[in-house]
């Protein structure tokens, strides 16, 4: 009896304690907080929770756990799996979630495995051979929900997307601060999640089709987020896409794309915790009308919402500006270079599965019936009228700014399809005689020049292309003026390049139009000397072309009047769909 009421030994004492002082200090006030977070949660999750949070503590006070009291359930989770697919899934499942910073538990069956955090947990349920049942997510204080997406995903074992939702739902909740303030951050997120869909609506009719409203609506095609996927905002397509979309049906080609969420910043800003759009149609235009952000409206946190994209886009200095000013927060990180340089290096990482040097600037562009094109790009300087640089995300605080943001990316993103159209990863080794020059020359703002030589005299023309906005464009011939005209008005050469957005599709369109010219004055004049018949094929010694056009900047032009010919243009504006195709697919 001595014995029993003795005292403990040192070592005993000790431990215990420090677990006496831990349960009644600070695991059970945790406990509570994370249970009272996530109340929907099955046992087996709080089981976790539990074993967690003691451990946690235990680690900070150098007081290891009991074993007895909080037993090891993820051992044990694989002593009842037997199916070797299972082993396999749960493994890859773990490694993954670990790599994320995320932690991983596994059920005593086996068959349901949880990767938790402090701001949410996903419970993936499997079959006895691994196969995906069902996956849910829940957030801090929301109750689970199923998640088709991430079903989805994991049944297609395609890992490294399911590791990126993993990876995004965290940075969601990357807010410094303690839970409750990460909490609010993802309470602002939804507000603007709220407003943005709202405006999305204002446009909508039922028979409006996807590709009008990627290129026309407020905030382009918004799909919600749903599950582990966040909001995103299609907001570009460009003509080839929506070709190959028609041409190959069931298939749906996406365009460019930006996904709404919100990141960290070492800053406080002012973020909504409501929506703030107080009639859709009250303001001027149809546009919505929004509420201020007041501090009763809003909090200041440190974060900010972001727009951010899967590419960076190379943008111009002037496009970024001119988005700083409407959000009034500036885009941090940038690295300026010259804008054609970005856009040349861009479209060869896309179209290119190999590494190819981006220091070159001529590139061979094949077209059907038409002899091949040769584009130099001329990538200009990092004055500050022709730099730019690539912008990953696009940070912002208020919903308000998101309909101008669009269009303006809408326009840079419309005028990059169109250099990028004369990129090709074929490069030019050696001279050919057989080869259309051309040189694509930038100009400020959003125009530029496309130089290339007379088909019928040996004189320098120039077409200028100017991208007002994403669904306007301005074209001048410019010709000398004792050259032949080419049988292309400004008009026909302005509407091919919206059909298309396609500077080699419209040379050839040009080209095509000034063999007709070239064939009618050879029938009148009989006595000249017998021509090859026209295939388009430049003869003179390309070292000279090449001359001719790297000073072709610097030369005085004068815009000749040009006749409209309607039946060629109708019958270059007929084929121009199935031939952008064809010019599409030879040069992947």
């Amino acid at each position: 009896m001595g014995r029993v009421g003795s005292a403990p030994s040192p070592g005993g004492s000790s431990r215990c304690g420090a677990v006496s002082r831990l349960s009644h200090g600070t695991v059970i006030p945790s406990l509570k907080w994370h249970l009272l977070s996530f109340p929907a949660s099955p046992p087996l999750f709080q089981a976790k929770l539990l074993r967690e949070t003691v451990r946690k503590h235990c680690s900070s006070m150098s007081v290891p756990p009991f074993p007895q009291l909080i037993p090891d359930l993820e051992n044990r989770g694989g002593v009842s799996c037997h199916a070797k697919s299972m082993f396999s899934v749960m493994d890859t499942l773990e490694l993954l979630s670990r790599q994320k910073g995320l932690t991983v538990h596994v059920s005593p069956s086996g068959t349901a495995c949880y990767i938790t955090s402090m701001m949410f947990y996903v419970e993936i349920q499997l079959e006895k051979d691994g196969d995906v049942m069902d996956v849910k997510l829940a957030h801090f204080e929301e109750a689970p929900v199923v998640c088709d997406d991430l079903v989805q995903l994991l049944r297609m074992k395609n890992y490294d997307a399911f590791g990126k939702i993993l990876e995004d739902l965290s940075n969601m909740y990357r807010i410094p601060g303690n839970s409750k303030m990460k909490a609010k951050g993802y309470l602002a997120l939804q507000a603007l999640e709220k407003d943005l869909y709202s405006m999305s609506l204002l446009d909508r009719t039922q028979d409006l089709n996807r590709v009008t409203e990627v290129l026309n609506g407020k905030v382009g095609h918004l799909v919600p987020r749903t599950g582990g996927t966040p909001m995103n905002i299609e907001f570009y397509i460009s003509p080839y896409q929506v070709l190959e979309a028609e041409l190959n049906h069931g298939s749906q080609v996406c365009g460019t794309k930006t996904v709404v969420t919100i990141e960290s910043t070492d800053a406080l800003h002012k973020l909504p915790l409501s929506p703030l759009i107080v009639d859709p149609r009250a303001g001027e235009d149809s546009n919505p009308a929004f509420l201020q952000l007041t501090d009763e409206l809003s909090m200041d946190l440190p974060a900010l919402f972001v727009l951010k994209f899967h590419k960076p886009v190379p943008m111009s200095l002037s496009s970024i500006e001119e988005i700083q000013r409407l959000t009034g927060i500036q885009i941090s990180g940038l690295k300026l270079a010259p804008l054609y340089e970005l856009i040349v290096q861009s479209t060869l990482k896309e179209k290119c599965s190999e590494d190819l040097s981006t220091n070159k600037s001529c590139f061979l562009v094949s077209l059907p019936d038409c002899p091949k094109h040769c584009y130099f790009i001329n990538k200009g300087s990092e004055k500050s009228d022709l730099a730019g640089a690539l912008v990953s995300k696009i940070p912002f605080n208020h919903p308000k700014c998101v309909p101008d943001v669009i269009e303006i990316l809408r326009h840079q993103v419309a005028y990059n399809t169109l250099i990028s159209s004369c990129v090709s990863e074929k490069h030019i080794n050696e001279d050919d005689s057989e080869l259309l020059y051309f040189e694509v020359v930038p100009h400020k703002n959003s125009s530029f020049s496309v130089f290339f030589l007379h088909p019928v005299k040996e004189n320098l023309a120039c077409v200028v292309i100017d991208v007002i906005t994403s669904r306007e464009v301005q074209c001048h011939l410019h010709l000398n003026p004792q050259d032949p005209t080419l049988n292309s008005s400004d008009d026909f050469i302005a509407r091919a390049v919206k059909r298309c957005m396609s500077v080699p599709v419209v040379m050839r369109a040009v080209f095509r139009n000034a063999a007709k010219v070239k064939a009618d004055s050879e029938t009148q004049d009989m006595d000249m000397e017998q021509q090859p018949e026209p295939q388009l094929e430049q003869t003179t010694d390309s070292n000279s072309l090449k001359e001719s056009l790297s000073g072709a900047g610097q030369q005085d032009w004068v815009v000749t009047d040009t006749p409209n010919n309607t039946d060629s243009t109708k019958e270059n504006l007929s084929t121009a769909k199935l031939e952008a195709l064809g010019d599409n697919r030879e040069k992947k």
